[in-house]
């Protein structure tokens, strides 16, 4: 999903002042500033950020090379050193923003776990960057349609990769093999929904269609049971909840983590995809209607998922991480190697 970008847009705004890349524009390779390379990287993420505000703000097809020059702050002069035309910077905005969603859903869909919770952590990630990233969002889902051939060319190149990931789906399925045209049917349900929630007027977050959305996907491949299970998981973590991603992921933790809890979450850490019994093996929990009441508790808090069908369907449960339960998992071993280490130093 590699794009023309050269950089992130919206980490270089904030930190480079409009006075401060004039001025180096005229310290040129001198002692002290930025080099011309520099200059023009810093010119041309502003330039892609100002693109996107503008877009959000006007629509794709009422945006002009002025509007653009305007808000950035960089001569028009520079613009067309940069860029051939408006079209060229809208698509380098664009493949801008796929670079930067890229790099959240990759990495949260690539963890080795099965197709429906990969494709679950996926989702979520995509959906808490658009409700983080209003102006890219509107950018990739919305004005993307209307902005010329090219860009719908480049957005068709970015819908096949998701639906090649959706697909992975067919390996899984529990009935049969659903027809090749399942996952391009499935991604096109999910973006028209999300497209649908993003021009309403106060529409609630995105990620709150995290469970509805999974269900959705999951549906023609693994049948109404796991569909089902995806609709009835706890609420995703919202972003801007306390505890839910940056400070303390133990903060506002509505549990006491006791000995045998924490030695739950590590087993299920060190060992994605265990069942119930390897993980009371391995946190040393001999009582199997303890070690059931633990991983529910755990399942109902979001910190830990089951991607199994469980008994009823005669196979066995198949716990992971969530993001958070990972977060949580990280602060535990960090602890416990730290009380190593000054046990050690006596």
């Amino acid at each position: 999903m590699s794009g023309r970008g050269q950089g992130s847009a919206h980490d270089l705004k904030p930190v480079v002042s409009r006075p401060a890349a004039n001025a180096a524009t005229h310290q040129g390779g001198a002692r002290g500033g930025l080099g011309r390379e520099q200059v023009s990287d810093i010119q041309r993420a502003r330039m892609l950020a100002a693109m996107a505000e503008e877009v959000a703000k006007r629509g794709a097809g009422n945006v002009t090379v002025a509007h653009v020059v305007g808000r950035s702050g960089v001569s028009r002069r520079t613009f067309y050193e940069l860029f051939e035309d408006r079209e060229e910077c809208f698509l380098a905005a664009f493949d801008a923003a796929v670079e930067r969603a890229a790099a959240v859903v990759v990495p949260a869909y690539g963890q080795p776990r099965p197709w429906r919770a990969k494709t679950r952590a996926g989702l979520t990630a995509l959906l808490e960057f658009l409700d983080a990233e209003p102006d890219t969002a509107r950018l990739l889902i919305v004005e993307a349609l209307g902005a010329g051939p090219r860009a719908l060319e480049r957005r068709r190149g970015v819908l096949m990769q998701i639906v090649r990931a959706v697909d992975e789906g067919r390996a899984e399925a529990k009935r049969g093999e659903p027809p090749p045209l399942t996952a391009e049917g499935a991604v096109g349900a999910v973006l028209s929904i999300v497209h649908t929630r993003m021009v309403a007027e106060g529409s609630p977050p995105l990620a709150e269609l995290t469970n509805a959305l999974t269900s959705t996907i999951v549906l023609p491949y693994l049948g109404p049971a796991a569909a089902r299970r995806e609709l009835e998981r706890p609420a995703p973590e919202r972003p801007d909840k306390p505890g839910a991603s940056n400070g303390n992921p133990l903060k506002d933790l509505q549990m006491r983590l006791t000995y045998r809890t924490v030695r739950v979450l590590v087993a299920v850490g060190a060992h994605p995809g265990v069942s119930n019994r390897r993980v009371a093996d391995a946190a040393g929990v001999s009582d199997q209607g303890q070690i059931s009441k633990l991983l529910a508790r755990l399942d109902h808090l979001g910190l830990i998922e089951n991607s199994g069908f469980g008994q009823a369907k005669g196979e066995s449960n198949s716990w992971y991480l969530t993001k958070r339960g990972s977060e949580i998992e990280q602060v535990i071993r960090g602890r416990q190697t730290g009380g190593a280490e000054r046990s050690a130093g006596r």
